[in-house]
């Protein structure tokens, strides 16, 4: 069995959520302290925007989550 993470889609979505309620907080709540659109993030983490930029703030969004704490090799 693997732990590997989702590159993007709905269980990448479900996940980072997942990971925000275990810290004690939510995405939104993230979205709103980091000035970020909510649904700027969710496109992002859902692989809508996959050039440098929504590739950037996804794995932004991942390491704040907690799921990931060093930026993976691309």
């Amino acid at each position: 069995m693997t732990n590997a993470l989702p590159t993007n889609g709905q269980d990448l979505v479900r996940a980072v959520r997942s990971g925000f309620v275990l810290r004690g907080t939510s995405l939104g709540k993230w979205c709103r302290e980091n000035r970020i659109n909510p649904q700027n993030a969710r496109v992002a983490l859902l692989g809508g925007w996959n050039g440098p930029k929504g590739r950037a703030l996804r794995e932004r969004i991942i390491r704040a989550a907690g799921l990931r704490t060093h930026k993976a090799a691309a």
